[in-house]
């Protein structure tokens, strides 16, 4: 990337995040709410944000768990599948050798 555009990029990512803070500051000053009751409402949201990120993992757990049963259970079917058809070769096999 040439130093141009990497700068450009920088500038503007700068002045996003400043820009974000800014107004967040301003939403917090200018909230019609006490201070006990912003952080009253940010703690509340911060735990339901918890929660909500414990709930996905839970879910995500879950899914992942049901996905290694599958695998295990194709992996022990395709091994049993294999074991039967080996041993029907070998049979083949020692049939022809007689």
């Amino acid at each position: 990337m040439s130093e141009k555009k990497s700068s450009s990029c920088f500038s503007f990512l700068a002045g996003a995040f400043i820009g974000a803070a800014a107004g967040a500051v301003a939403g917090l000053l200018l909230a019609p709410e006490t201070g006990e009751e912003t952080r009253k409402k940010l703690a509340d949201k911060s735990k339901d944000l918890a929660d909500d990120l414990y709930d996905k993992f839970d879910d995500f757990k879950e899914s992942m768990t049901d996905v290694l049963e599958d695998v295990k259970q194709g992996t022990a079917e395709t091994l049993e599948t294999v074991k039967k058809s080996t041993s029907a070769l070998i049979e083949e096999v020692k049939e022809k050798a007689k």
